[in-house]
């Protein structure tokens, strides 16, 4: 095992500095010369492009009020359009756009490498707009006002609201006033770099001068503040978020008084007219009730301030069915709930007799469905996606009571004919049933497979259409599988609370018992199997190299954490030590060290080909994750190959291009390495 106490590559840290770039720069060399530079790649790429650029894409949207917003890329306009439109133009089958910006032209207007990042509509006007700029794609951003009845920015000399690059959170209160966190100078940001203070700022104002409303802990992960502007229910309220799953949340009254919300820190709250929500992450015991992990809770909002514990129980979770989402329109709660990671919808809503439960009809049960948009303010309108691992999106809209109809379809990008969807379980080392999906054609013989995983934050991997791996993987003959494992969101909290700090090792062990029962089910073979994740799945792919390398042909590790020595101490990994541990904690830093990539290669160990890509310009996982272990396994000898996108933030890619680019490169390494 390396040591932890000298890194000889500790240089690579220093993002932008030009021996790190040089470094970056060889390496990607070598990697696109390998692997790009042919016929076979190009084909791939322009065919990739072409599904991310058509116009025969749902143009997805979001409600507010009358007009329907959306932002799109395509061959043309490769940065971007935010643009809206309204209801009656959006059924027809080429709308008519009504463009507020040009994220293209603005960009060489301001000679800045702009990314899209998201726009903040004041309601119910929609004269003004916070829109959110990137440079290059990063998580930090330059917020800058912008009049949508004139279709330009406000400048700050003519009193627009106007802030630097930073991990801004900013929200409307009304058109001359915000709520915003942002790096005000030392001391105003948390250790992970979000916002510490919450103020309220006046327009035509110095921000120095904002009243501030709320100051946490230097070892917070962030401070928020927002504005409910619900008719008859305006409210101001302030989260301070302690660490990545526990937050204190408080209503702010109008003589700047805060209000203690009294829910369990590791819950979920939400407060919608009188109506109070708490999802439960831990067990809860409250007015005589235990309420399991995974439970969703409904009260009079005022009542349970004033001390009141009357709770409805809207959702409890079973051994096999979890709550995966929960959205409010205006007088209905619609629940999007797994059962064994496959998706049903119900609608409650709450009357004079208590609450209703009835199942929102018109939604196939053979595909992932879930809540895209609704606007909770004016109506019971919503809309949902609908898609699987064969069947395209499929956007549908309605009104709670009324039939569902489908309003747009995504095309087929690959011949699915042929091709099949099952769902089995592995047995992880602990006994754990660990569910799988696999795609493949229906007489595939063991060929190349590539399985992908998370594993992380609570967040569910469920069934979805993409037309990239379709055209990359599944109709070249490859098999594509997609392991549940815990760490995740599938079987509700518990499933992912097992698998935290010292239970990490549970992540792990439930992806390898799925690729060991690819391979006893005969699907494939070590040799033809693959392996691929980012992010937090980018440290699973870290660890099934160092421990359990003789499973796979390959690896794709993307924008990962690796070095979980100095993980806290990178952009905003000190939010995540609630998800790992403290490495600066012995007995925390005890069971991380057993499994943390960086200090576990090994010079003498027979590792599978690994592709280690990242961005530059990621603000989230510091790249010097994959710099490092790249660096290291070239210098233990292993087959290593890198690319580093110089633009894209955490997503790896800033617009079609890159992204087309990096998936065609993802794919031509796993097919050359499985299918050589």
């Amino acid at each position: 095992m390396a040591s932890d106490l000298h890194d000889p590559y500790l240089w690579l840290e220093d993002v932008t500095a030009e021996p790190a770039l040089d470094w970056v720069r060889e390496r990607n060399g070598r990697t696109t010369g390998e692997f790009t530079e042919n016929a076979g790649f190009e084909d791939l790429q322009t065919r990739i492009r072409a599904v991310f650029d058509t116009d025969a894409r749902i143009p997805y949207v979001r409600l507010r009020g009358e007009y329907l917003y959306n932002f799109w890329r395509d061959s043309e306009h490769v940065r971007g359009l935010w643009r809206r439109t309204t209801m009656d133009e959006y059924r027809t089958e080429s709308p008519n756009w009504d463009v507020l910006v040009d994220v293209d032209e603005l960009a060489e207007r301001d000679g800045e490498n702009w990314v899209w990042s998201g726009a903040q509509v004041l309601r119910p006007g929609q004269e003004r707009a916070l829109v959110s700029l990137s440079r290059g794609g990063a998580d930090a951003t330059v917020t800058r006002e912008f009049d949508l009845e004139r279709r330009c920015f406000v400048e700050p000399s003519d009193g627009g609201f106007f802030l630097p690059e930073a991990k801004t959170d900013i929200g409307w209160i009304d058109v001359d006033t915000v709520y915003v966190g942002t790096d005000l100078g030392p001391g105003s940001l948390t250790d992970s770099g979000y916002p510490r203070i919450a103020k309220r700022w006046t327009r035509g104002t110095d921000i120095a001068e904002a009243v501030t409303v709320f100051e946490g802990e230097q070892t917070d992960v962030a401070v928020s503040a927002w504005y409910d502007r619900t008719p008859g229910f305006e409210r101001s309220f302030v989260e301070q978020s302690i660490d990545f799953y526990n937050s204190r949340r408080f209503q702010l009254r109008g003589d700047d008084s805060l209000v203690r919300i009294e829910t369990p820190e590791d819950a979920g709250l939400s407060v919608h007219r009188e109506w109070l929500l708490i999802r439960t992450r831990s067990a809860w015991s409250v007015a005589g009730h235990e309420h399991p992990a995974g439970t969703l809770l409904a009260a009079r909002y005022e009542d349970y301030l004033a001390g009141s514990r009357d709770l409805t129980v809207l959702f409890a979770p079973d051994a096999h069915t979890s709550l995966e989402q929960y959205v409010w329109t205006r007088n209905h709660l619609l629940l999007v709930t797994l059962s064994d990671v496959q998706t049903r919808l119900r609608v409650r809503t709450p009357g004079p007799g208590g609450w209703t439960d009835v199942p929102l009809e018109g939604v196939s049960e053979l595909t992932t469905t879930d809540v895209l948009d609704v606007d909770p303010v004016e109506g019971d309108e919503f809309f949902l996606n609908s898609s699987g691992y064969l069947t395209p999106a499929t956007l549908l809209h309605g009104t709670v009571g009324e039939q569902v109809e489908v309003l747009k379809q995504s095309p087929s990008f690959f011949d699915a004919d042929s091709l099949a969807v099952a769902q089995h379980f592995a047995v992880s080392e602990d006994g754990t049933r660990i569910p799988y999906f696999v795609v493949r054609g229906k007489d595939a013989e063991p060929g190349p497979t590539l399985l992908y995983g998370y594993g992380g934050f609570e967040n569910s991997m469920t069934p979805t259409y993409s037309g990239a791996t379709g055209l990359a993987w599944l109709e070249r003959g490859g098999t594509y599988v997609v392991a549940n494992i815990r760490g995740g969101g599938e079987y509700g909290p518990e499933w992912h609370t097992q698998a935290l700090k010292a239970g990490r090792h549970k992540v792990f062990e439930d992806f390898a018992a799925v690729a060991r029962d690819l391979v006893e089910r005969g699907i494939t073979t070590p040799a033809q199997l693959g392996a691929q994740g980012g992010s937090n799945g980018g440290l699973l792919m870290g660890v099934m190299l160092t421990r359990y390398p003789e499973l796979f042909g390959a690896i794709v590790c993307q924008v990962p954490l690796l070095d979980m020595r100095r993980y806290h101490l990178l952009l905003a990994g000190a939010s995540w030590m609630a998800e790992y541990g403290d490495p600066d904690d012995p007995a925390e830093w005890e069971y991380i060290s057993r499994y943390s990539p960086y200090q576990n290669t090994d010079a003498e160990a027979a590792y599978p080909p690994v592709l280690i890509a990242t961005s530059t310009r990621d603000d989230r996982v510091h790249p010097g994750h994959a710099r490092k272990m790249a660096a290291r396994l070239e210098e233990q000898g292993h087959r290593t190959w890198y690319y580093e996108n110089i633009e894209g933030g955490h997503g790896g890619a800033s617009d079609n291009a890159q992204l087309a680019f990096k998936t065609a490169l993802t794919f031509t390494f796993l097919w050359s390495q499985l299918a050589p």
